[in-house]
């Protein structure tokens, strides 16, 4: 699991989540999906890394506020596209993580906060518009993509799994892949940058393994979204067809590119 994280001076949570087995026997092409949180810390070094990736598309979850506040560094001659949704996915002007620290102050307040944001995440409109993007860059754009947001871990990490759950990834991998966050790369510098933003908005009274639980995955995060999809569409596929657009032509076209 842990050779497919890359190591980055000023970016985090930066990896590779091709390369599971699916139910068909297949395996997820590598070198061509990626995820990743925001860029703007950046290292010349780092730019210098993405732009031996040859990345084709960049699919932005965030918001139009995170953008302004967090603008992306990009290497010399960068020409992917870069594909966002035109207001606030999160619904507000921040972050998940960010938005579900108003208020807390313990850890079981956080976590409960997360629980309930992704409940509300897969329906949330234009999320889901830039979900349709996503998925439509998957079936038809050649070439590597990267898929990010601020920290690289709600948004980005409900996206990958649903990926991950209509190309037939086992669900024991999709969790695994899910809870790379709380591994990959240099933790400690990831969860600061993200304190520093949690604090700046909600003060310092906030305890500190509260902040942890803000800047950490959970299991119970990615089954209440799954769950609250699949008590409003049934199955994952069909959420996928009915609010993301994924029909049968576009899923087998993502399994054409994606699944060798």
């Amino acid at each position: 699991m842990q050779d497919r994280i890359r190591a980055f001076e000023g970016i985090h949570n930066f990896r590779d989540y091709g390369g599971y087995r699916t139910h068909d026997g297949g395996t997820l092409r590598t070198g061509l999906l990626w995820r990743s949180g925001q860029h703007v810390d950046a290292t010349p070094v780092d730019l210098q890394a993405i732009a031996s990736l040859k990345l084709a598309t960049i699919i932005d979850l965030r918001g139009n506020q995170e953008r302004a506040d967090f603008p992306c560094a990009r290497p010399a001659g960068f020409a992917a596209k870069v594909l966002f949704a035109d207001g606030e996915t999160a619904g507000s002007g921040q972050a998940p993580h960010i938005q579900a620290g108003e208020s807390v102050i313990t850890a079981s307040q956080a976590h409960e906060r997360m629980v309930d944001l992704y409940r509300l995440m897969p329906f949330r409109p234009l999320l889901g518009e830039i979900y349709q993007a996503y998925f439509r860059t998957l079936a038809y754009d050649d070439g590597a993509s990267l898929l990010h947001c601020l920290a690289g871990k709600d948004r980005t990490g409900l996206a990958a799994a649903i990926a991950h759950h209509l190309l037939g990834v086992h669900d024991d991998d999709v969790m695994a892949d899910y809870m790379l966050t709380n591994s990959a790369g240099n933790i400690e510098a990831r969860i600061a940058a993200g304190a520093k933003t949690v604090r700046a908005n909600f003060g310092p009274a906030m305890h500190e393994d509260a902040v942890r639980t803000l800047m950490s995955v959970d299991p119970a995060y990615l089954n209440t979204a799954l769950v609250a999809i699949k008590a409003e569409h049934g199955t994952i596929r069909a959420y996928a067809r009915e609010l993301l657009g994924v029909d049968d032509a576009m899923l087998s076209a993502m399994q054409a590119r994606l699944v060798g």
